[in-house]
């Protein structure tokens, strides 16, 4: 009986000193980890509506959204964070569109636990890239084989379902988005 009582009493007090300490590292990382967070942002920003020089955060709707300014103060953009599921987990994206969200200017992979060499791809250039300047009059589309027509991307070989992922969420916050700024109007 006295040994199952030491045992416990250590457990306790090793389950204590466990707790503290995690506690104490969480109080130290969680201002970092925001820090890094909003450092994510603010070059996702600049990276999906170039060339931004200033850009203002506003809440509409319950939703932030980035203005984008050139250098003479001019609106040539917003940027917006969207999520939803993909093939291994949570993807967040920054997309960046024009003003008169017609194009897309740019999207940046904010965070992604795709499968590295396949759906890890998504956070490529050659993938990115092609939605730079893409038309939106419409949905975004997603083509596996042939050629991309306008509005279309091609898919990732063997990432599909990756690639299919963010082209939903980007459709999904696009009409978000266009809805929040028709209210405005």
């Amino acid at each position: 009986m006295k040994k199952i009582g030491r045992m416990v009493l250590t457990l306790t007090v090793l389950g204590l000193i466990s707790g503290l300490v995690l506690s104490m590292v969480s109080n130290y990382a969680d201002p970092l980890i925001k820090q890094n967070q909003q450092e994510a942002i603010r070059e996702a920003v600049y990276y999906v509506v170039q060339p931004t020089e200033s850009y203002e955060k506003k809440t509409m709707d319950g939703k932030v959204i980035y203005e984008s300014y050139d250098s003479s103060n001019e609106l040539i953009g917003y940027a917006f964070t969207a999520s939803g599921s993909g093939y291994q987990g949570t993807i967040r994206v920054m997309a960046g569109v024009g003003p008169d969200l017609k194009e897309i200017k740019g999207i940046q992979i904010l965070e992604s636990n795709e499968t590295p060499g396949l759906g890890g791809k998504i956070r490529g250039e050659d993938f990115k890239n092609q939605f730079r300047g893409l038309n939106i009059s419409q949905e975004v589309g997603l083509v596996k084989t042939e050629e991309p027509e306008t509005g279309e991307i091609q898919a990732i070989t063997g990432a599909t379902i990756s690639s299919r992922a963010i082209v939903n969420i980007i459709n999904k916050e696009l009409t978000r988005v266009r809805s929040i700024f028709d209210e405005g109007e």
